[in-house]
């Protein structure tokens, strides 16, 4: 019985957990590293609570709190308003967007890298992604300028919408009574 007893206070120790001890070399042990990661947290929030502990009396103060709230909605509603400026009036929109064309793509990075700082975990690859979407887009302002040229001399309270042209196929077309299936086959039956 010695000898097993040697063996066993060998391997797990004479008051302690030698196996556990060995193993905590090559393994943090989950619970003491939950404990460590807790006190960590929270001597961050005692931190950053002391920050805001400081009293704001100054006009200086009240205002960079402002400023500092500012750019996001500022930007989300901007973004916004470009939706409802690119509808209400396209020209401007696109006069607009012809200015943004013509920025260089150093400048591009360079507000990449300020957003991507001020909001975090932005890639430039979006950034650029987005130029490329702009430069497609005004590729096909023309088009869009065609259409809504033409769609508006489809306006029913234009001046001579109804108006052939020249065109003496379409006078002649207009001309013509129109046949009426539904017309003719009450006559028919009656």
């Amino acid at each position: 019985m010695g000898l097993m007893e040697r063996v066993l206070s060998l391997v797990f120790g004479g008051g302690g957990n030698v196996v556990k001890d060995t193993v905590e070399v090559f393994r943090e042990n989950a619970e003491a590293g939950s404990a460590r990661a807790q006190a960590v947290q929270m001597q961050a929030m005692r931190e950053f609570g002391q920050e805001f502990m400081v009293p704001r009396q100054g006009m200086f103060d009240r205002v960079m709190d402002g400023l500092n709230r500012l750019p996001r909605p500022a930007l989300a509603l901007g973004t916004l308003g470009l939706f409802v400026s690119a509808m209400v009036a396209p020209l401007w929109f696109a006069e607009r967007m012809q200015g943004i064309a013509l920025v260089p793509e150093p400048l591009w990075w360079l507000l990449g890298v300020i957003v991507s700082f001020y909001f975090g975990a932005r890639h430039q690859v979006k950034a650029q992604q987005f130029q490329r979407e702009i430069v497609e887009t005004i590729h096909r302002v023309p088009e869009v300028m065609e259409n809504v040229a033409a769609l508006r001399e489809m306006r029913a309270g234009s001046v001579g919408v109804a108006a052939t042209g020249g065109d003496a196929r379409l006078t002649t077309a207009s001309l013509l009574p129109d046949t009426n299936l539904a017309v003719e086959e009450w006559r028919r039956a009656a």
